[in-house]
């Protein structure tokens, strides 16, 4: 069954765009299905390399897509029962796509080079016209869509200074070694939560603290052109970044905020900012964030300044999966968040007894 067609079967198939096919004909020298998908920019045509295929005629889908956009990033859901090649006419894509391949293998073929991965390796790529990639039969794989812009912004603001030649991914990936091991555990979360009914993909600002982590890795895990020069030392800097970074996150705990807003509130660098976080924090500004918006979760059950729910709370401030949230929140402050909230009940009972009994004595 093909990896699109269990997707589609689950709640949270509204959620994507969907397109299968059952005919041959439009995967010929001609074919251009992927037109049919809303929001593809690039034209891509799949092509059957079995010629034979193109006369038969089957009953069942051989080829299905699944396709969610949420923020700046695009996750993706597709399978092939007959090898086929796809290439793209136009201009260069203006995403990268890491591929995870689930079922079968595939290839790319660029510049006079070909890349082989399946189960267990990965493919980091940017489609252009000068790329092919043959998907082997009984195909199925996951891709997750990053904004070229976006990346080299982020690449740019780790180098604080700007690129003097476009960004480019050796296309090979490793999923067992290196941070390559945690890239992929982050990737198979996100794809869990764009198939959730109520995930980080519908939290606005959990996503945009999870797309920042996915890009990092992505430029940390992933070799590129500027891999040596990333891997220079971050310089110094003077604590006032630190203390306008922070003033920025608390004010903006439950708006989707990233961290080259911060940088951009606390002037300086996302370079500089990462490096005076380490000194003088010894932490990272997205743990740091992820710290403020526990202390605002926790300020409000408190105080009961809110009067709603811990998980109301918690789902303003991004946290979407509440046993995670939960065992955050204890081992930050040492209970439960529902200890927090009925701690208050109690205080805001006390407090409304000793009124009482003063109105009573007046």
């Amino acid at each position: 069954m093909f990896l699109g067609a269990r997707l589609l079967a689950s709640p949270a198939a509204a959620k994507f765009k969907t397109t299968s096919s059952v005919d041959p004909t439009e995967f010929t020298a001609r074919s251009r299905i992927s037109t049919r998908l809303p929001g593809v920019s690039c034209n891509y045509a799949y092509q059957l390399r079995d010629r034979a295929l193109w006369r038969m005629r089957f009953n069942e889908a051989i080829f299905a897509m699944a396709d969610r956009c949420a923020g700046t990033i695009d996750a993706c859901f597709a399978a092939n029962r007959f090898s086929t090649e796809v290439t793209l006419s136009g201009g260069e894509s203006n995403n990268f796509v890491v591929v995870i391949p689930c079922m079968g293998a595939l290839t790319l073929l660029q510049d006079g080079a070909a890349t082989t991965v399946s189960e267990g390796r990965g493919l980091v790529m940017r489609p252009s016209p000068r790329a092919r990639v043959v998907f082997s039969d009984a195909g199925a794989r996951a891709n997750l869509c990053f904004k070229v812009a976006e990346v080299e912004a982020a690449l740019q603001h780790s180098l604080d200074r700007d690129l003097r030649r476009p960004l480019e991914f050796a296309p090979g990936l490793d999923w067992t070694c290196g941070l390559a091991v945690s890239f992929k555990r982050q990737l198979d979360a996100v794809f869990g939560e764009f198939q959730s009914l109520d995930g980080v993909a519908d939290n606005p600002v959990a996503l945009a603290a999870m797309t920042d982590l996915l890009v990092t890795l992505l430029l940390r895990a992933v070799p590129h052109n500027y891999t040596d020069q990333l891997d220079i030392g971050a310089p110094c800097a003077v604590p006032a970044y630190v203390r306008r970074a922070e003033e920025f996150m608390r004010a903006n705990s439950t708006n989707p905020i990233r961290i080259a807003d911060v940088a951009v509130a606390a002037r300086c660098s996302v370079r500089n900012l990462h490096g005076v976080f380490r000194r003088f924090r010894g932490t990272t500004p997205l743990a740091a964030l992820h710290a403020i918006r526990l202390d605002a979760v926790s300020e409000e059950l408190r105080t009961g300044s809110s009067g709603t729910s811990a998980a109301a709370v918690a789902h303003r401030h991004g946290f979407t999966n509440l046993a995670r949230f939960a065992t955050a929140y204890r081992r930050r402050f040492g209970e439960a968040p529902s200890e927090t909230a009925h701690g208050n009940e109690g205080s805001v009972s006390a407090r409304a007894k000793i009124a009482a009994g003063r109105a009573r004595g007046g």
